[in-house]
């Protein structure tokens, strides 16, 4: 689990905003760039993105038996949890993360990298992720996938029909 944090999330939320902000010029490693109202919006996004994170590795890792990577994915169909509420709730949290950075650091080229990295996975679900989950769960991902939006939360939890909810 802790090679797929460093990798995958890692390169999203620390490796490329690094870079970016590097190169920008708006920053220098050790200088204050946001004020307390930056910091507290910051905060309001990240922790519960952390949470949310959090909760959904947990729940591939205990539910699925698997981890978010693609060398190690779910052996079970997870549908527990906030997976309920959103197709999407693991990369939802890291475009909350990535926007909060965006927000601490006033950084509007962070916001750029969110939209990016949202289109980028948009493109990489619809054509990739969703064939393969499809082809992995058969129909019990295909109901899933009629009755929950991809990244927007519903406000009732979808109740898996015939089935525990794991």
């Amino acid at each position: 689990m802790t090679k797929t944090v460093l990798i995958l999330p890692g390169t999203a939320l620390i490796y490329i905003p690094v870079l970016i902000q590097r190169f920008s010029e708006r920053w220098r490693f050790g200088v204050s760039v946001g004020t307390r109202l930056h910091y507290t919006v910051a905060a309001m996004l990240a922790v519960p993105a952390l949470v949310f994170a959090a909760n959904t590795m947990k729940l591939f890792a205990h539910d699925g038996h698997g981890t978010p990577a693609p060398w190690d994915p779910p052996q079970k169909f997870v549908i527990s949890g906030p997976y309920r509420f959103v197709r999407n709730p693991m990369l939802s949290s890291v475009i909350l993360m990535i926007l909060a950075e965006a927000v601490a650091l006033n950084s509007p080229l962070l916001i750029s990298w969110a939209l990016v990295f949202f289109l980028l996975n948009t493109v990489c679900f619809i054509f990739v992720e969703e064939p393969e989950l499809k082809r992995r769960f058969g129909e019990e991902y295909l109901r899933h996938k009629a009755a929950v939006l991809r990244w927007v939360p519903m406000l009732r939890p979808y109740e898996p029909s015939g089935a525990n909810g794991s």
